[in-house]
């Protein structure tokens, strides 16, 4: 269980658009061209996560603390094949802050007293972890958090641009575009599980 010592760097190919904004101006190879934040062009370089790294964190985080699109089962049944283990979460120090013409958030580090509110998954199994990376846009960088309890996990951590001033509203994705993104996730689902490319 955890993250796999061999994970690589993942380019996603696209999914369909939906935006809650309006859309801005390309600016560069690596801009998405969807509002579910996919990279069309030839991807930024990621965190790689060295081999040993695992074995050099006190406890050895197993978990990831999901607090976007992650954190709803129906984007985990749809991307695994299942609703893995998990319990709410927080991690003092981080926001999930809206993006700019994307419908999902970016962690990022935020003032002394705030805290990202989400879930920590607890039971990912090697192939999940590779599901996920590869479903994570390029821009996200795997890394260690603490959460309120002092326990450390992964996040994926926004590396991108487009971060607002307002954080990202759970409660208004889930009524406004849940349903959708959650029907196209389950459509890549099953080549994510076969170790097949994302598709569009």
């Amino acid at each position: 269980m955890g993250v796999p010592e061999d994970r690589q760097p993942s380019a996603l190919p696209g999914l369909p658009e939906l935006r809650s904004h309006a859309p801005r101006p390309a600016r560069g190879r690596d801009r998405p061209e969807r509002g579910y934040g996919v990279t069309a062009q030839a991807p930024r370089r990621r965190l790689t996560v060295a081999p040993d790294r695992r074995s050099r964190l006190v406890p050895v985080p197993d978990t990831l603390f999901c607090y976007g699109t992650l954190q709803f089962d129906a984007v985990l049944e749809a991307l695994l094949g299942r609703i893995p283990s998990h319990t709410p979460a927080s991690a003092p120090g981080w926001r999930a802050a809206a993006l700019e013409g994307l419908v999902y958030p970016g962690l990022v580090a935020s003032a002394v007293g705030n805290a990202a509110e989400g879930v920590l998954l607890t039971d990912l199994s090697n192939e999940d972890w590779k599901i996920l990376d590869v479903f994570e846009d390029t821009r996200y960088d795997l890394r260690e958090v603490t959460l309120s309890t002092g326990q450390r996990c992964w996040a994926y951590i926004w590396a991108g641009e487009e971060v607002r001033p307002k954080n990202w509203d759970a409660a208004e994705f889930q009524d406004m575009h849940l349903q959708e993104y959650a029907a196209r996730c389950a459509r890549i689902g099953p080549r994510l599980i076969a170790g097949l490319p994302k598709g569009k």
